[in-house]
């Protein structure tokens, strides 16, 4: 059985995880707890997602720039059409979550590379992520859990994670002051970490990159907020594709020292160098079901040469327990 609908600024983590690399013993956190976690909170739905389960599939092309190779060896790079697969999403495990919620929205890509090999980009339209340290996601999910008696979470319990979880604020205050977007076509999405390209010599150059709208990005008005349905996102995008190509540019953030590599809460100074290194192309979208996303795990460490993760704790600590999610919808449980 799904659990009532939670307010949306309460999603502000909005990402699966998994396992830490690492960690400190008081922060150590497992697969098993994170999704037991979403499992207690949400409800579970036999053979879906613990987390972003409602979602619309995409597919498309990436053409990257040869310029970016100055910086990364990878295929992406070529200046040849790669094939992609995406994945436009909402957070949680509720498949019945409103399209009008004040959470992140996602956008998980997969580029199917020349020989086989896979790229993968799991992003938010939030600049920072809700979590310096795995337990900070954990301990969220656990607070937003439902008091049985009012089927809402214990504004006591939230209250207190808020004031015992400082790093779970910046993406909180985003999402509070901005709201949703009428389209996913109107985001701008981050990948919320910090990389590494690597070039043809080995030499490694720490980056952010986010992808950009032709579209423009908008948000609704809260009159929208309170009068739109619950769900209209996936049938606008799907109309929007039957209209002509969505796009959406590459941008990446080229880092210098003292830029935070390891925290996904703090931004980088928005003065950093920024280069256009390529251009997504969406050409159509569909229902999840049946789709070619549907089935995909989108671990964000799933990497070709060219693209290196750091050793941020959250982007380490996503690939296990997505792997242990992903395990268990296979399995129809």
């Amino acid at each position: 059985m799904q659990r009532k609908d939670l307010p949306g600024w309460l999603l502000a983590a909005g990402l699966g995880l998994a396992a830490p690399f690492g960690m400190a013993a008081q922060d150590e956190v497992t697969p098993e707890q994170v999704v037991s976690a979403l499992e207690d909170t949400f409800g579970v739905t036999p053979g879906e997602r613990r987390n972003h389960i409602k979602g619309t599939c995409a597919t498309g092309e990436f053409v990257g720039l040869p310029a970016a190779a100055s910086w990364s060896r990878s295929a992406l790079f070529s200046g040849q059409p790669v094939p992609v697969v995406a994945r436009l999403s909402l957070p949680g495990g509720n498949p019945k979550a409103p399209d009008t919620a004040k959470s992140p929205r996602g956008m998980a890509l997969e580029f199917r590379l020349p020989g086989g090999a896979l790229q993968h980009m799991t992003m938010l339209n939030t600049p920072v992520f809700g979590a310096a340290h795995p337990k900070t996601f954990l301990d969220q999910i656990v607070a937003l859990k439902p008091d049985p008696a009012t089927g809402k979470p214990d504004p006591a319990k939230l209250e207190a994670f808020k004031a015992s979880h400082p790093d779970s604020q910046a993406q909180a205050q985003f999402l509070g002051e901005h709201n949703p977007p009428p389209s996913f076509a109107n985001s701008s999405y981050f990948g919320i970490h910090t990389f590494k390209f690597v070039d043809a010599t080995g030499k490694a150059t720490l980056v952010r990159w986010r992808f950009v709208p032709e579209d423009g990005e908008k948000q609704l008005s809260d009159e929208e907020l309170k009068s739109l349905p619950a769900n209209f996102l996936e049938e606008r995008l799907i109309e929007r594709t039957t209209r002509g190509p969505l796009r959406w540019d590459m941008l990446v953030s080229i880092g210098q020292p003292g830029d935070p590599e390891n925290d996904p809460t703090q931004a980088w100074p928005e003065h950093r160098e920024q280069v256009k290194v390529g251009t997504l192309t969406l050409t159509a979208a569909m229902p999840q079901k049946g789709a070619a996303c549907e089935k995909i795990n989108f671990d964000p460490l799933v990497m070709a040469a060219g693209i290196a993760p750091t050793d941020d704790p959250i982007l380490r600590f996503r690939s296990p327990s997505y792997a242990l999610s992903f395990a268990k919808r296979l399995s129809g449980q």
